[in-house]
């Protein structure tokens, strides 16, 4: 056991904590943008007529579309091996089928009391009766959800689940959707579990595949803290404070509902199972930062599972079915914070009045829904399919759509941290939470006993498991 526990190698001595790290990038980021946005634009562009930005603002426009798009790349065969893998490991678990049905329980739990929050901070503060957004920013988004999409978006076009479309210069761009990836991934890691173990040479590939395939994508986290300075440089440079202030009410509510889910209703949940609110925190922080700087609940997967696992004490076998499970359908902040005050907003916008049905939609829309959105980074095809099932106007969408990244940030942090609140809770109440690692100290140290630069092995030990 001496081995793991070794000091961090002596060239990486000199830099601070992952986290301290992030921390360091948001405050560039904030200076940087604020830079940015003082130097103003390099004219007009002949074309669209919008604003040239600035060389430091497409510097850190680039810095931050890098970053996310080295994400997006690996998302696909991430969530896929990730799943089989998961499934088949379920067969090592005591119990498998009670807690997977204890951990979507608690999904719905927690989305449902997070959109009742929302519903009431939209009713109190009324932030659609008090903004001075002007109604010619109203504009149908582009894409829009609804139940007839979620239950054909089901059935995988392909084996892959990618799409491609055409450009208008006759280019062909290749997309994928997540919720078909994660349907057809179920049913391959239920058709290993039926074939037993003629399965295993398959499975062995898939776990090696998903070493390979974590291991790049945590050199892809490890530019997180350079990558914040441009997502969150550019948001500033962009967006500035105008936004803000014409949502003013809008945003305090979005971020108060984020607050209390995640510093009220979560650390109630802890407590209440008998476990430490700091231990949690200081656990979970470094996929809570990294989700808060990505916007990505998937690109952050690996670092949640991992700060599951290795601080929050939770068995692998179990760990490495919940957190992929949660991160594609677990969004408190997206899928119930979010629509829910939205919805109320444009409602109050247009002058139109919701009877207790419509909020009761909202409720189910938000424990129900959040699977439609899988395969859709953001929040508008949730937003838009929690306003159709309303019948209120899509365009409201569009006066919300100039702060919405400001808004993502915080609502994919509290999405992560609920997908790593969720297994430890079920674990302690399952008596298999490993108390120790939970409230061992962690030693200004990411998670315990590892090397950063380690991939982690999300498939797990079966027999450690045990």
């Amino acid at each position: 056991m001496s081995s793991t526990t070794t000091s961090t190698p002596a060239r990486r001595r000199w830099l601070p904590s992952f986290g301290v790290q992030v921390l360091i990038g948001l405050v560039l980021g904030v200076v940087l943008g604020l830079v940015a946005r003082s130097m103003g634009a390099d004219g007009v562009d002949a074309a669209t007529g919008e604003p040239d930005p600035n060389w430091l603002t497409e510097t850190l426009t680039q810095i931050g579309s890098i970053f996310v798009t080295l994400l997006r790349t690996i998302v696909p065969p991430l969530v896929f091996l990730a799943i089989v893998a998961s499934i088949a490991n379920l067969r090592d678990v005591t119990g498998a089928a009670r807690l997977a049905w204890k951990t979507l329980a608690w999904f719905a739990a927690t989305a449902l009391i997070a959109v009742g929050i929302g519903i009431a901070l939209g009713l109190i503060i009324q932030p659609g009766n008090n903004t001075s957004v002007s109604a010619e920013a109203a504009a149908a988004p582009s894409s829009s959800g609804s139940w007839l999409d979620f239950l054909t978006g089901l059935v995988p076009a392909n084996a892959l689940g990618l799409e491609a479309s055409a450009g208008s210069d006759g280019s062909v761009g290749l997309s994928f959707n997540v919720l078909q990836i994660l349907v057809v991934a179920i049913a391959v890691g239920v058709a290993t579990l039926k074939v037993g173990d003629a399965a295993e040479p398959f499975l062995a590939i898939v776990r090696s595949a998903l070493l390979v395939v974590q291991k790049v994508l945590w050199w892809v986290i490890l530019l997180a803290p350079i990558a914040t300075v441009g997502l969150l440089g550019k948001a500033v440079a962009t967006y500035g404070w105008d936004a803000l202030g014409s949502l003013g009410s809008f945003t305090v509510a979005i971020y108060l509902g984020l607050a209390l889910v995640l510093f009220v209703v979560y650390p109630v949940l802890l407590r209440t199972n008998g476990l430490s609110v700091k231990q949690f925190f200081s656990g979970a922080w470094p996929a809570i930062s990294l989700a808060f700087v990505s916007r990505s609940s998937v690109g952050t997967m690996p670092v949640t599972q991992r700060v599951t696992e290795r601080n929050l004490g939770v068995p692998k076998a179990y760990a490495s079915f919940a957190v992929p499970l949660g991160a594609t359908t677990k969004m408190d902040g997206c899928a119930s914070i979010y629509p829910a005050v939205s919805a109320i907003f444009v409602a109050q916008f247009f002058g139109l009045d919701l009877a207790l049905t419509d909020y009761a939609l909202i409720a189910f829309v938000a424990v129900i829904g959040s699977a439609a959105t899988a395969g859709v980074t953001g929040a508008t095809v949730m937003l838009t399919l929690t306003l159709s099932t309303l019948g209120l106007p899509l365009e409201g969408v569009g006066l919300l759509l100039a702060i919405d990244p400001i808004l993502d940030m915080g609502r994919t942090a509290t999405n992560v941290a609920g997908q790593a609140l969720v297994p430890a809770l079920v674990a302690k109440r399952e008596g298999i939470l490993d108390l120790a690692a939970y409230n061992a100290s962690r030693a200004g140290k990411a998670w315990q006993d590892e090397d950063p630069a380690e991939v982690l092995d999300p498939t797990g030990d079966a027999k450690a498991a045990a």
